[in-house]
C-alpha cells in the first residue's frame, strides 16, 4: 500500500465514521475532539446548583465565601496522538499486524481532526522516541502527521510507555486531548498515566490479537520476544499455559478498563485486522 492507497483508506473510514455518528447523535460529530478543552476563566461565590467538583479550596479556606471556578473552551484544543511502535506491535493477525491497525486508527483520528481541532501532533515511541512531530495547525500540517504516521519504520524494538508519557507531559503544557495508543504490554506507567488523566482529556486505545490470545496447542515450542530479543521454550499445549496466558490478557485490559472509569479517562479496546470503526463509533458516543 503507498501513501495514497493509505490516505484513500482512511478518507472512507471517516466517512463512514461520520455517517454513523450523523444519524445516531443528530450531527455532533465535533464533540470527541471539542468541549472538553477547558482553561480557568474566573472565579464566583457559589450559588445552589454549581458543581461542587469546581469548588476552589484555597479561595474558600480564607473564610469570605465559597467560590467556585468558571472555566472557557479553548479556541485551539490541541490532539496529540502517542503511538507504540514497539516490536509487539508487529505480531500480525492474517496479513494485518497490531502496527497497521494502529496507524489506520490513528490516521483516521488525525483526519477527522484536521477538521474539528487547533492543533495536532505526534509522538511514536518504542524504548525511545522513534517520531515526534509538534502540535501544528492547518490541514497542511495534518498531512504531514498522516505521511510520517504511514511511512513509518521503528528503529527499536524494547518499549517504554513510561518514558513517553514523562515525555507527552513535558511538552504538552495545556490541557490538551491525547490519544495512547499501545497494546500496554508494559510495567510501572500506571502513575504516569493517572498523572496524564488529570492535567489532560485522554483517551486510551488497546489492542490486541488474536493469535496472542488463541494460542494453538503445537506442544513445546520456542516463541521469541522480539523486544527482549530472547527465546523462551513453552509447552503450548498444556491447560495451564493456556489459562495463564487468557488470563493475563484479559487481566491486563480489565485492569486499564477499570483505571480509566476511576480517572474519568475514555477507554476502548480494538482487535488487530478487525474492523474497529464501531469502536470509534462507541468512543464517540461516550464522549458526548
Amino acid at each position: 500500500m503507498d501513501i495514497r492507497a493509505f490516505l484513500s483508506h482512511i478518507v472512507q473510514l471517516d466517512i463512514r465514521i461520520r455517517k454513523a455518528i450523523n444519524t445516531q447523535m443528530h450531527g455532533n460529530f465535533s464533540s470527541v475532539f471539542k468541549g472538553s478543552g477547558l482553561e480557568f476563566s474566573d472565579l464566583r461565590q457559589y450559588q445552589y446548583g454549581d458543581d461542587v467538583r469546581h469548588i476552589d479550596w484555597n479561595s474558600t479556606a480564607k473564610g469570605h465565601g465559597t467560590f467556585i471556578k468558571l472555566f472557557k473552551e479553548e479556541k485551539e484544543q490541541t490532539v496529540f496522538f502517542l503511538l507504540d511502535v514497539s516490536a509487539s506491535q508487529n505480531i500480525r493477525n492474517g496479513e494485518d499486524s497490531k502496527l497497521k491497525t494502529l496507524k489506520e486508527v490513528a490516521g483516521v483520528l488525525t483526519f477527522s481532526a484536521m477538521q474539528e481541532a487547533g492543533n495536532i501532533g505526534l509522538c511514536c515511541y518504542s524504548d525511545k522516541n522513534e517520531k515526534f512531530i509538534a502540535p501544528g495547525a492547518g490541514k497542511k500540517h495534518g498531512y504531514q502527521v498522516i505521511n510520517e504516521l504511514f511511512k513509518l519504520i521503528p528503529e527499536n524494538t524494547g518499549t517504554d510507555l513510561k518514558q513517553a508519557l514523562k515525555f507527552t507531559l513535558q511538552v504538552l503544557k495545556r490541557k490538551s486531548l491525547i490519544f495512547v495508543l499501545s497494546d500496554f504490554i508494559d510495567a510501572e506507567y500506571h502513575d504516569l498515566l493517572r498523572a496524564m488523566s488529570k492535567k489532560h482529556d485522554l483517551v486510551i486505545i488497546q489492542i490486541n490479537s488474536d493469535v496472542e490470545l488463541k494460542l494453538p496447542a503445537m506442544g513445546i515450542i520456542p516463541i521469541y520476544d522480539p523486544e527482549k530479543r530472547k527465546t523462551t521454550w513453552v509447552n503450548t499445549s498444556t491447560k495451564s499455559f493456556k489459562s495463564l496466558l487468557a488470563h493475563e490478557i484479559h487481566t491486563n485490559a480489565q485492569d486499564l478498563s477499570d483505571l480509566c472509569k476511576q480517572w474519568q479517562a475514555n477507554y476502548i479496546q480494538i482487535k488487530a485486522g478487525g474492523d474497529f470503526v464501531p469502536s470509534l463509533i462507541k468512543l464517540f458516543r461516550i464522549r458526548k
